[in-house]
């Protein structure tokens, strides 16, 4: 199995299995792009919106700012065989956006380097980086959906998504 620099490819893999909840993911996509690139910006916050479909998320340069699309999250939670697909859905969505926020805009380089975090971090024969080089949207395949969402209400925050570091003195 190969090694990184966090050590066990198989670490992650664990973790994301195991993960709970949007922060739980945020976590393992932060440690994640900080093992391959070696970059880390602190501080970041999510936001679930209903979107167009076609849409996983969206970061807005110059903010902080994840915008995950809720209704598509609760499509893939209703038809995933597994809580590792559903995670990572996710964890693919996250680090794509992260990385936009990190200064990456071309969406062609954005891929490549999730292709390459996911190889590195979860090995070639993961779900995460069969989701990375083929589109995490082939967890839909087969699946009835809607084009469009019915917007249900405001944007929602994720509460506590990125937890502060407590090794600091205030």
């Amino acid at each position: 199995m190969p090694v990184n620099k966090h050590g066990n490819v198989g670490s992650f893999s664990s973790q994301l299995e195991r993960a709970e909840g949007y922060s739980e993911i945020w976590k393992i996509a932060k440690e994640t792009v900080k093992n391959t690139l070696g970059k880390y910006r602190p501080s970041m916050m999510l936001f679930l919106d209903d979107l167009p479909l076609g849409i996983g998320a969206y970061h807005s340069v110059g903010t902080n700012n994840i915008v995950l699309n809720k209704a598509l999250v609760e499509i893939i939670e209703s038809t995933a065989k597994s809580r590792l697909e559903v995670n990572a859905f996710t964890y693919t969505l996250l680090v794509h956006e992260y990385l936009h926020s990190l200064g990456y805009l071309s969406e062609d380089d954005v891929r490549r380097l999730v292709l390459k975090i996911s190889r590195d971090c979860f090995g070639e024969n993961h779900i995460v980086t069969e989701l990375a080089q083929n589109s995490p949207w082939i967890l839909l395949n087969g699946v009835q959906i809607n084009e469009m969402p019915t917007p249900r209400g405001p944007v929602e925050i994720v509460k506590d998504f990125e937890k502060p570091n407590r090794d600091y003195i205030i």
